[in-house]
């Protein structure tokens, strides 16, 4: 702390120099900013601005301004920067919410706003924090531009081994005294059958002098929405329906005369063949609102003094309810031993049905919310061949889930599951016997589990066993940096004509902290027909094929009232406390809180170059990092477990550091009048994970996996090789081509691996898969990337690019969020006051992880949007845009197609916006 409180007051002390020492300043040069530009304000002259600017760039770097995020169908800053080469999103939930650049994982990437730390918090309650950013945060409007670094400098904070993100905002003296604009859209998305009113608003002035200037803009967005799909939860091998399962071997559907004749001996002759745990329907909704508010100083004195102060504010609400209703085909106590009929076809289990088996209701009510404050001060004085700058800042955003209040509701029936059809079919799920009734339409089928023992639970609990009937969890988080930097420039005769030098100081630290208690249940269980039940909309799971009348047309509950029921406690006896949640109740919660923090101290030393043929720069960063990782240990370990209380858990910190040396250079050669070539060098980290620094550390009890953190991991390093020709063949067309390479070391993957741990549920030392980060060994990716950009006669026009790239660990294993193949096709139309855009992208497969054992991979991805507008007048324009055109299906798996994880559908956005310039 000492030494981070003489950083600030330095930085203070510098900052107060600047302003003193502005008198005697004389005008000094800007440094050249060297971009890769794709703007598209009146679409044909800014093409053909934005080649202007890429010849003239030093590192390979692209910009995505302003207009840009107005004029694309995007709801967020991902969304819009998708157009770039190798940029490619995850939707999970159907919006843009992280970034991949050139095949890496999005963790290995870095999001700056005007050139520092931006604090991030995540809203769903199985996220873990990390170095990942959380785009659905920034509105859109707030941007001034985007830069997408691609080829590393000295200057520019590391930590990004696929690329750097720096968010620019607006600045008040660009802007004429007086603007204020506003605009208002109408936002309806097909699937939850819901609108929404999206609002913003920019004032600026500045005095006649322009010297003084404010900006202030306030956004407000609310979406509805709503993601049907079909969900499976693990996989089990066949083996287990036949006393192979080493919790239940006494679970056999052999011996026990359910499965015989062909399906015994197709069990018994595959018995390796791997099929899903459990499945059935999801049903989840969301209302997702976002408040910004950013607020813009700017002092400008003299020519040679600039001073800047900006603050953002986010406040964001992502309250959700999840309904999962499946069989659980793979229950070790209730379905292992109902098996009659079974089809295996290459090792995949894709057709079974059961008897009196159990199936689950499942749902989660969560509320989320999330704040994010960004303060940022910094100075630039301009001397006499000279500048010095000066940043101090701090960011923190706090979100996570602040409580989850969760029912699991229980059934036994016959039903047949069918995933013969898949992927194109992902599954089918039927109930067989009638007089089971209509278990998927009835909600009074479904109860919790009241438990059992020789005991009268009306009384007490004695000789009784309680019935798990959910939970009441709290998970927040807590993500904040404190940062101060000095930065000195000089300018020379030359071929090295800019010598830049400058350090900075960062104290990072991220928090999560998780609570929680059982729901009990004794006896007398209440049925999920209590909670105003009814049936789901009528276009549920609409584009899903394959899916059946019982499925489409499934009951869902009111997921309030159910909270109310579990909050009130109306599920107690008499004699039955209200529960309390705690941190120490449970060994899975007390293992979920951890808190890691990192001290950050960086030098680094730049020359920028140019004879008039070849330039470009060549730099040096010296970082060391110094990080304390904290988190409870047992040490009161008993008969069942570790104790409950404060005392038998002890806070253990452990401690890493290491130094890394940055070299990077960036050269761009004029071969001809109209052709250059690029070369990049550089050797980059990227920090593990905060979560996988951790030592946290989780079990499940009931399906026996497990996973945890790390503190002993080392930092991603990588050898970055880039090379690029372009060929400008007219004014405004550019035919280009790149290729590049990494080559990672201690490169951080999931493994899986047996490990034995206190089961509490079963009160003995049980086989758990545990999933941890390891620094796996090595990897590789190398690629290449093609673009193309020419307008045409009449007003049309195309962007158009491809990337391919290659990524492998070590071992063969895939490494996370790369696809080998990348499409983006954009065709435009402008005449006059009116334009249209279309954009396609699509992605080929890609690995995402490692989940209970399985490799976990997401399907091809294709996307279409389109944008129309027109402008009245100079002040008035009318724009309609429409989001996932195609209603595209998200495909996750495990291991095989066969095998679906998740398949989701969200619904297509329909935006209308109306904007005016007072």
């Amino acid at each position: 702390m000492r030494i981070q409180r003489a950083i600030m007051i330095g930085s203070v002390s510098a900052l107060a120099l600047l302003g003193a020492s502005a008198a005697a300043a004389q005008d000094g040069r800007a440094e050249p900013t060297t971009v890769d530009e794709v703007i598209v304000t009146g679409i044909r002259a800014s093409l053909q601005q934005s080649l202007e600017t890429k010849r003239e760039a030093n590192a390979i770097i692209d910009v995505v301004t302003a207009e840009d995020v107005g004029k694309f169908p995007s709801s967020n800053v991902a969304e819009a920067i998708t157009i770039i080469p190798g940029v490619t999103v995850d939707r999970q939930f159907g919006q843009g919410e992280k970034v991949s650049i050139l095949g890496t994982d999005p963790a290995l990437n870095r999001t700056l706003l005007n050139g520092q730390t931006v604090a991030s918090a995540d809203w769903f309650i199985l996220d873990q924090p990390g170095r990942t950013f959380n785009y659905a945060l920034l509105a859109p409007q707030i941007v001034g531009r985007v830069e997408v670094y691609k080829s590393p400098e000295a200057r520019i904070d590391e930590g990004s081994i696929g690329g750097t993100v720096d968010v620019i905002t607006r600045r008040p003296l660009d802007l004429e005294s007086g603007t204020l604009s506003g605009a208002a859209s109408y936002l309806y998305n097909d699937r939850s059958e819901e609108g929404d009113l999206q609002l913003s608003v920019l004032g600026s002035w500045r005095n006649d002098a322009r010297t003084f200037g404010v900006l202030i803009s306030a956004q407000r967005a609310n979406d509805a929405l709503r993601r049907d799909g079909l969900e499976s939860y693990g996989t089990i091998p066949a083996s287990y329906y036949m006393g192979g399962s080493p919790e239940n071997p006494g679970a056999n559907s052999i011996t026990n005369g359910n499965c015989s004749g062909t399906c015994a001996t197709t069990l018994a002759a595959n018995p390796d063949a791997r099929g899903m745990n459990a499945f059935g329907t999801h049903f989840f909704e969301q209302q997702r609102e976002r408040d910004s508010l950013t607020v813009a100083v700017q002092f400008r004195p003299t020519e040679a003094l600039d001073i800047n102060f900006d603050w953002l504010r986010i406040d964001a609400s992502y309250d959700n309810t999840n309904q999962s209703l499946f069989a659980f085909q793979g229950n070790t106590w209730n379905s292992l031993g109902a098996l009659t009929d079974i089809q295996i076809d290459d090792g995949v289990i894709t057709k079974a049905s059961f008897t009196n088996a159990l199936s689950v209701l499942d749902v989660q009510y969560r509320e989320a919310a999330m704040t994010s404050d960004s303060y940022h001060l910094d100075a630039k004085y301009l001397g006499d061949g000279w500048d010095l700058a000066g940043d101090i800042g701090f960011t923190k955003a706090e979100g996570g889930t602040q409580r989850q209040l969760f029912g699991e509701f229980l059934n036994w029936a016959d039903y047949t599951v069918d995933f013969t059809g898949a992927p194109g079919s992902p599954g089918t799920l039927t109930y067989t016997d009638p007089a089971d009734g209509n278990v998927l339409g009835d909600a009074s089928l479904f109860s919790f589990d009241g438990g059992w023992g020789a005991g009268d639970p009306s009384v007490g609990p004695a000789g009784y066993n309680a019935g798990w009937g959910g939970n009441i969890v709290s998970k927040p988080t807590t993500d904040e940096e404190s940062y101060a930097q000095l930065d000195l420039g000089i300018d020379r005769d030359g071929f090295f004509e800019r010598l830049q030098f400058g350090y900075k100081y960062r104290q990072h630290e991220t928090d999560q902290r998780m609570s929680g208690v059982t729901v009990q249940i004794y006896g007398a269980p209440d049925n999920a027909g209590m909670f105003n039940p009814g049936q789901v909309p009528d276009n549920y799971l609409d584009g899903f094929d394959g899916v059946n009348d019982q499925m489409g047309n499934r009951f869902r509950i009111d997921g309030e009232a159910l909270a109310d029921y579990i909050e009130n406690g109306e599920y107690l006896r008499p004699w039955q406390a209200a529960p309390v949640p705690t941190v120490f109740g449970n060994a899975e919660f007390t293992a979920q809180n951890w808190n890691v923090q990192e001290t950050i101290h960086a030098l680094y030393g730049q020359a920028n170059f140019d004879n008039g043929v070849v330039r470009g720069n060549v730099g040096l960063r010296y970082v060391r990092t110094e990080s304390d990782s904290g988190g409870f240990v047992c040490v009161n370990q008993t008969a069942t477990g570790c104790g409950v209380t404060e005392a038998d858990w002890a806070w253990e910190v452990r401690s890493k550091e290491y130094d890394d040396f940055l070299p990077s250079l960036n050269v761009a050669v004029d071969v001809a009048e109209d052709v250059i070539v690029r070369l990049a060098a550089a050797k980059v980290i990227a920090r593990p994970n905060y979560a996988d620094m951790s030592n946290y550390f989780w079990l499940s009890d009931q399906i026996l996996t497990g996973g945890g953190g790390n503190p002993d991991l080392d930092p991603y390093e990588s050898t970055n090789l880039n090379a690029a020709v372009e060929w400008y063949f007219s004014p405004d067309a550019i035919l280009s081509g790149e290729v590049f390479y990494k080559d990672i070391s201690n490169y951080i993957l999931q493994a899986t691996a047996p490990e034995q741990h206190f089961n509490q549920a079963q009160n003995a030392v049980t086989t758990y898969q545990i999933s941890r980060p390891t620094n796996a060994g090595s990897a590789e990716l190398k690629g290449a990337s093609f673009a193309y950009q020419q307008t045409f006669a009449y007003g049309f026009g195309l962007l158009a690019n491809y990337t391919y790239v290659d990524g492998s660990a070590d071992n063969g294993a895939d490494l996370p969020f790369n696809s080998r193949h990348q499409v983006n096709i954009s065709p435009f139309y402008e005449s006059g006051p009116f334009s249209a855009r279309v954009t396609y992208n699509w992605r080929s497969k890609y690995f995402t992880g490692v989940d209970r054992g399985d490799q976990m991979y997401v399907r091809a991805y294709t996307g279409l949007d389109a944008t129309a507008g027109y402008a009245f007048s100079d002040r008035v324009s009318l724009s309609v845009s429409a989001q996932n055109l195609l209603d595209s299906e998200y495909y996750a798996y495990a291991n095989t197609v066969a095998l679906p994880r998740g398949v989701y559908r969200t619904g297509r956005k329909l935006m209308a916006t109306v904007s005016v310039d007072f």
